[in-house]
């Protein structure tokens, strides 16, 4: 069985965001870029099954500029068998995102296409959703737990009532939420072995996609300052404060 697993370059999310000057967008110059969390998540989960006899192959995916090269590094670094860059320097919006995996998809014809739930440049937790549909796979989105056992993958999710479970046939797609696994720490050895192995590279045209439609950003901006709080000298006087703003009686 192959994996399919999806890795996006974004500001890491340790690095503060400063926003442009004229609202076009974030600043990435000389910003530190990594891979999205929740996709690491994914390749974790993926090598996983792997160790446990349930997959014979990893393949890791991006999309983006040359410089993505170095997120698929990391997969590889970590474990992934193969990593495939389909390079391009526009701006790929989540359907023709879905359209590129469903026809990487027909090429490589796996099993089992883990996502992040969300990228956190832009939160819009739809990929995974749209290449279902286009593939006509059954999909499990935010896992929090995959066991796969044959051609059926159980999976639980977090709902807001608890946990649900889900059992969808192979071939399917699958998110990783937060809580799936803590993504292994990547040895200085392997990070030396995966500069040295080769990264297959294909293009948008080369692949026969049309691109969807731009959603176009009307506007980026930094959220509003928050208000500064006071500190009270006592119980009493907070139960003054909260009682003159209307919050208790």
């Amino acid at each position: 069985m192959k994996i399919l697993v999806g890795v996006k370059r974004v500001v890491d999310y340790n690095v503060r965001i400063q926003v442009k000057a004229d609202g076009t967008g974030v600043a990435t110059d000389g910003v530190k870029m990594s891979m999205n969390p929740f996709d690491e998540i994914a390749i974790e989960e993926a090598l996983r099954l792997k160790e446990a006899g349930k997959a014979e192959e990893v393949i890791a995916v991006t999309i983006g500029p040359k410089a993505a090269q170095e997120q698929l590094r990391t997969a590889l670094a970590m474990g992934a068998d193969r990593a495939i860059h389909v390079e391009t320097d526009e701006e790929i919006q989540p359907l023709t995102g879905a359209r590129i995996f469903k026809a990487l998809a027909d090429k490589e014809a796996p099993k089992l296409i883990i996502l992040g739930k969300q990228a956190i440049d832009d939160d819009n937790s739809q990929s995974a959703q749209m290449l279902a549909a286009l593939s006509g796979w059954p999909q499990a989105t935010f896992a929090s737990e995959i066991e796969v056992e044959g051609d059926i993958a159980t999976v639980t999710r977090e709902i807001d009532a608890g946990l649900e479970t889900l059992s969808v046939d192979l071939p399917a797609v699958i998110s990783a939420d937060l809580r799936l696994n803590e993504p292994r720490y990547v040895k200085l050895p392997d990070i030396m072995k995966a500069k040295r192995k080769p990264i297959e590279t294909e293009t948008i045209e080369g692949l026969g996609i049309e691109q969807a439609a731009a959603v176009k950003v009307l506007k980026t901006s930094a959220p509003a300052a928050r208000q500064a709080g006071i500190k009270v000298e006592s119980v009493d006087e907070l139960v003054a404060a909260l009682k003159e703003k209307g919050l208790i009686k």
